[in-house]
C-alpha cells in the first residue's frame, strides 16, 4: 500500500498532524521509524467539493485551481499522479500498447548501457594492470638499489613468462626443465643484467651462449615494451573517457523512455467498486501541494508580529501550505479518429491547510524518495547513476591523472600562467552530487518562538488559502456537493 501525502505529513509531524500520533511514538519510538501507512492523517482543515457532469471534461477542473493556486502565489508542485482503467476499456488497451512501445525502446537501450558498463569494467581492469606494470619499470630507474634489482627481476620473469615461453621447447623454461645440461639456465639468465657479465659465469660454453642471446632479446624487449605500453596505457584512458560519455549519453537516452514507461502503468487499486471490468471506467488521482511563505519583517510592520521580529534571524521558514486532492472518476471518450480521449465524469476535490517549516518541507520530499512512488524512478536511476558510482573511485583516479598531466602541460609551455597567479590554483573540487540537497535526518522541535508565533501564523495562513481557494471554485461553478 502507498501512503498519501497526508500520511507522509502526519509521520513527519506526528504531534500536529496525526490522529494517533502519540500511539505512534509511544510504539515506534521516534517519528523516523513510524511506517507511513499506519498514520491516521488530520490536516489543520479540510474542505471537499464534488463536481459530477459526464457531458463535460475533467481537465478544467484541474487547470482552474492550478492556475488559481498560481495567481494566489502558491507555487504548485504535482507530488503524485496515478490512473487506473477497467481493463475491457478501449483505453486500457490504448495505454498498454503505449506503455509497450516506451518499454521495447527502454528496454533496447538498456541492453545497451548494460554492454558499455560491462567494457568500462574491462578497461578499468585493463588500466589496473598496465599501471602495475609501469610501476616496475619506474622502480627500474630507482636510485635504490634494492628496488631497482627487484623491479629487474620481476620484468625478466615477465619477459620469460610472456614472450620466451612462445618459442616452445627452445625456451629457457622448457629447456631448464626438460633438458639435461640446462638445470642452470633460469638462475643464469635472471643473475646476468648484461653479455659482460655472462663471461664471468662458471657455467659451461652451451648456457653462456643462451644467456647472451636472451639477454640482448630482454634488453630490446625492456626498452619497446615500456614505450608501447605507456601508448597502450593512454590509448585506454583516452577509452574510458570516451565509453564513460557513451554510458551517460545511452542512460540519458534510456530515461525519457522508462519513465513515460512508469507514468503510463496502471495502479493497482484491488476491490475498487467502482472498476468494473466490462466498464468503460478511469479512476485518475492527482495530489497538488503549494506554500506560501511568512515575510517576518511584513508582519512585524503590519503589527502582526512584535517589532522586534523586523531583525529576527531564522533558522529556518515557515509555509501556510494547502495540499489539493484530486479524485477524477470519468469515462474515457475518443476524439473523433484522434488516439487522444477526453473526459467526462465526477470529480472529488479535497482542500487541505497545514503549517510546515523548511525542515519538514525538506523531509516530505526525502520520505517521497524513499517511498514506493518513486521506485521505479530509483530502478532506472540504479542502472546508469548507481552503477557509476560504484566505479567512481578507478574512472575519477584514471581520468583526473590524465587532466593533471594535460594541466602541468599547458603550465609549462605557457609562463605568462603565473602572472595571473595560476601556479596558485588548487584545482576543481570535486563535484557534489546531481542533487546536492542536504538530508534532513532529524527534525528539531518548535522553539518558543517558532511555536508561538510563527507556526500560529503560518496556520491562519494555511487555512485561510484553503478556504480561499475551496470557496471560490465554489462560486464559479455549480457544485452537487461541497462541505
Amino acid at each position: 500500500m502507498v501512503a498519501t501525502m497526508q500520511q507522509i505529513i502526519g509521520k513527519i509531524n506526528p504531534k500536529l498532524y496525526a490522529d494517533n500520533g502519540d500511539e505512534l511514538l509511544k510504539k515506534y519510538g521516534s517519528s523516523e521509524n513510524i511506517p507511513a501507512e499506519e498514520v491516521k492523517a488530520k490536516p489543520l482543515s479540510e474542505h471537499r467539493l464534488v463536481y459530477d457532469s459526464s457531458s463535460e471534461t475533467l481537465e478544467p477542473v484541474y487547470f482552474f485551481i492550478l492556475d488559481l493556486m498560481n495567481d494566489l502565489g502558491l507555487k504548485p508542485q504535482k507530488y503524485f499522479d496515478s490512473f487506473t482503467s477497467s481493463p475491457g476499456s478501449g483505453y486500457f488497451s490504448e495505454m498498454g500498447q503505449r506503455a509497450g512501445i516506451m518499454q521495447q525502446q527502454g528496454t533496447k537501450l538498456l541492453g545497451d548501457v548494460n554492454n558499455v558498463l560491462r567494457s568500462i569494467m574491462n578497461i578499468i581492469y585493463d588500466l589496473r594492470e598496465f599501471k602495475i606494470r609501469l610501476q616496475s619499470y619506474a622502480d627500474l630507474k630507482s636510485p635504490d638499489k634494492n628496488q631497482s634489482q627487484a623491479a629487474l627481476l620481476s620484468l625478466k620473469q615477465i619477459w620469460m613468462d610472456k614472450v620466451d615461453i612462445n618459442k616452445g621447447n627452445s625456451s629457457i623454461k622448457a629447456m631448464a626443465l626438460g633438458q639435461a645440461g640446462y638445470q642452470t639456465l633460469i638462475d643464469a639468465y635472471l643473475f646476468v643484467k648484461d653479455i659482460n657479465d655472462a663471461d664471468k659465469l662458471d657455467l659451461n660454453e652451451r648456457v653462456k651462449r643462451i644467456v647472451k642471446a636472451r639477454i640482448i632479446e630482454f634488453n630490446d624487449w625492456l626498452h619497446n615494451s615500456e614505450i608501447e605500453l605507456k601508448k597502450r596505457y593512454e590509448i585506454e584512458k583516452t577509452y574510458l573517457k570516451s565509453q564513460v560519455n557513451s554510458l551517460k549519453l545511452y542512460s540519458r537516452w534510456a530515461k525519457p523512455y522508462l519513465r513515460a514507461a512508469a507514468q503510463l502503468e496502471t495502479k493497482e487499486h484491488g476491490r475498487e467498486p467502482a472498476l468494473v471490468k466490462v466498464f468503460n471506467t478511469l479512476l485518475l488521482e492527482l495530489t497538488l501541494m503549494g506554500k506560501s511563505g511568512l515575510k517576518i519583517k511584513e508582519l512585524a510592520l503590519e503589527g502582526k508580529l512584535p517589532s522586534e521580529f523586523k531583525s529576527l534571524n531564522q533558522k529556518r521558514d515557515y509555509f501556510g501550505c494547502v495540499l489539493v486532492d484530486f479524485r477524477f472518476r470519468g469515462i474515457p471518450q475518443r476524439v473523433g479518429q484522434q488516439a487522444h480521449y477526453v473526459f467526462g465524469g465526477r470529480a472529488e476535490v479535497t482542500f487541505n491547510a497545514y503549517a510546515l517549516n523548511s525542515d519538514e518541507i525538506a523531509k516530505i520530499d526525502e520520505e517521497l524518495e524513499k517511498s514506493d512512488i518513486n521506485d521505479v524512478l530509483s530502478l532506472v536511476e540504479g542502472v546508469t547513476t548507481e552503477s557509476l558510482e560504484q566505479l567512481k573511485y578507478d574512472i575519477e583516479y584514471f581520468l583526473e591523472e590524465e587532466k593533471k598531466e594535460e594541466k602541468k602541460f599547458q603550465d609549462a609551455s605557457n609562463p605568462f600562467i603565473a602572472l595571473i597567479g595560476g601556479y596558485n590554483s588548487k584545482g576543481e573540487k570535486p563535484k557534489k552530487d546531481e542533487k546536492g540537497e542536504k538530508k534532513i535526518s532529524v527534525i528539531t522541535s518548535d522553539s518558543w518562538i517558532e511555536k508561538t508565533y510563527l507556526r500560529e501564523i503560518a496556520n491562519e495562513n494555511a487555512q485561510d488559502l484553503a478556504f480561499k481557494i475551496f470557496d471560490v471554485y465554489k462560486k464559479s461553478h455549480g457544485m452537487v456537493s461541497y462541505t
